[in-house]
């Protein structure tokens, strides 16, 4: 069946995700609850996420557990709230990053964390089995119940959790992309609070316009705005408000790599980097992972999904990791990647030191990364096939510590992702281009 991906379940509306799944969802979540427990629910902007939100619930309610339905919030309300509602779990209608015509579900668990795989697992063969036991007798049925004015409860959480250190942006000009999506609202007023001048994009969702040319995905505007408005920084966030990204006054880019150096430097400064850990994925720069190490501090990686940095970070009791998309998990404030958080942390530093996110991160050191995608049919024969895992090895050994190669099956697409990092941008390009070409010899046949 194979339900679950790298973050839930996600999918076409009405064709991969439909209200009779949610429905088979919501029922599901007996595996990881108990009768009369409480599951909050929230949705991002799309038109799909009342009717499966709705549809979810019904399945949590049939079981004799009750549902919460928050208003629209970012997928990072959810764990916070949890403690206020005594919620065994939670779960979120999103996609995320993904344009309106899908959507999907994913959950967390009693302690905040998303689902590993061998719960979701036994969520996927609890829905195969399609046992009638899984229903509550009539009497038992569980509560629906909406909740008002959540969004206000996640800003006090939040204010309650920075405990008097969020910072005052009196005289700061900021422009803020909520990709129409879950932040639209709390964003602008949560940093209109704090003082600073907002220029908002993206704050007109209409069901359809989630992350359409704007938000985490889609930088230019903002990239645009921020130097014509000569603005201190500009914040991007994706649909669902799980991950943010920055552009500098001057108008470029701030990755998740280099919001992970700044901050962690500035941790190391203020002497609260306890353990010197920094926990990414694969994914991350060896640029990273080489300006860290400069300054003491280890860089731990995981597989591809904020939910295995999450885990791997309780594990070593890490306070901070993420993942270069911009999802960046402060342990201390949230058990998950919170685009809000991200944004007030970057904001402290910037008002603290007095300085530039440009100066905060210029001097991360940064390799040229090329990404190199070979459609195949074949993405189960990659770890059998020796030729490609020689070939990998030749190039690898070819280029030493100064360079490095990451290849993998897509875990939503059917494609090897080829990720080739060196010293120079032509020298990733060509050897990402040769061995994208002779995975694509051996897998296809081309």
């Amino acid at each position: 069946m194979d339900l679950f991906g790298t973050d839930g379940v996600r999918g076409e509306v009405n064709k991969d995700i439909t209200p009779e799944l949610a429905l088979k969802l919501g029922k599901a979540t007996k595996i990881i609850t108990e009768k009369d427990d409480a599951i909050l629910i929230c949705t991002d902007t799309r038109k799909s996420g009342l009717t499966l939100g709705y549809a979810l619930a019904s399945g949590v309610s049939s079981i004799g557990r009750n549902g919460y339905l928050l208003d629209v919030l970012p997928t990072p309300a959810v764990p916070i709230l949890m403690d206020k509602f005594d919620a065994k779990a939670g779960a979120v209608v999103s996609a995320s990053h993904n344009l309106a015509r899908d959507n999907g579900i994913k959950f967390f668990n009693s302690r905040g964390l998303k689902l590993m795989p061998n719960v979701e697992e036994k969520l996927e063969k609890f829905i195969v089995a399609q046992e009638r036991s899984a229903l509550a007798n009539w009497e038992d049925i569980g509560d629906i119940e909406a909740v008002e004015n959540s969004g206000e409860l996640y800003l006090n959480s939040l204010r309650e959790r920075f405990a008097g250190e969020l910072p005052d942006l009196s005289e700061f000009e900021l422009v803020l992309d909520c990709g129409h999506g879950a932040t639209y609202r709390i964003g602008p007023k949560l940093f209109e609070e704090l003082g600073a001048e907002v220029y908002e994009i993206g704050v007109n969702p209409n069901g359809f316009n989630i992350n359409q040319n704007c938000g985490s995905t889609s930088l230019q505007r903002l990239k645009g705005e921020v130097v014509s408005r000569k603005a201190d920084l500009g914040v991007a966030f994706d649909g669902d408000g799980d991950r943010a990204l920055f552009v500098d006054e001057k108008g470029n880019e701030v990755d998740g790599d280099r919001v992970l150096y700044l901050v962690t430097k500035w941790l190391l400064d203020e002497g609260k980097l306890e353990p010197p850990t920094v926990v990414s994925t694969v994914m991350s720069n060896l640029g990273l992972e080489k300006s860290l190490s400069s300054l003491g501090v280890d860089l731990v990686r995981t597989q591809v999904g904020d939910k295995y940095v999450a885990q791997e970070m309780m594990e070593k009791g890490a306070i901070i990791g993420g993942e270069q998309s911009g999802h960046v998990i402060f342990r201390e404030i949230n058990t998950t990647g919170d685009g809000l958080v991200t944004a007030l942390m970057v904001l402290r530093i910037l008002r603290e030191t007095g300085n530039n996110i440009s100066e905060l991160a210029g001097d991360m050191l940064q390799y040229p990364q090329i990404l190199y995608n070979v459609p195949t049919d074949n993405k189960e024969d990659f770890q059998a096939n020796s030729e490609i895992q020689e070939e990998v090895s030749r190039w690898e050994e070819e280029l030493g510590d100064g360079g490095r190669i990451l290849v993998r099956p897509s875990g939503t697409q059917d494609v090897i992702r080829v990720m080739v990092e060196s010293r120079t941008q032509k020298r990733a390009e060509t050897v990402a281009k040769e061995l994208g070409q002779s995975i694509d010899k051996e897998l296809n046949g081309n």
